[in-house]
């Protein structure tokens, strides 16, 4: 699956296993990629090697709240009033151009 932002192509991993939600992009470096956590509603950036941007999405992929740039040893707990079904993890300062409100359209190829 593919996200198209900032011009930018990007491959969306999601994690579906309880080792890839457990570990998610912890430990990675040169981050390329972003991970989507379907059913989630909270973050830990513990042991990353880089920062991260992160964005919370309601059912309809639809953008409900965003960190740029989360540095590491943060815990982030999603209390919105909208309710958060996925959580896209992205690499840093790759979610400039995207606002909330903003509907993602996740590609196949």
């Amino acid at each position: 699956m593919y996200l198209n932002t900032n011009k930018t192509k990007y491959k969306i991993i999601t994690a579906k296993s309880f080792f890839k939600r457990l570990f998610g992009l912890m430990g990675k470096e040169n981050i390329n990629y972003g991970m989507l956590f379907p059913k989630c509603n909270s973050v830990h950036t513990f042991f990353m090697k880089e920062n991260i941007d992160i964005i919370g999405l309601d059912e309809n992929n639809e953008v409900i709240y965003k960190y740029e740039n989360l540095s590491k040893n943060k815990v982030i707990k999603i209390n919105n009033e909208r309710k958060n079904t996925s959580i896209l993890e992205m690499p840093q300062n790759s979610t400039k151009k995207i606002r909330i409100g903003t509907i993602l359209i996740f590609e196949n190829n």
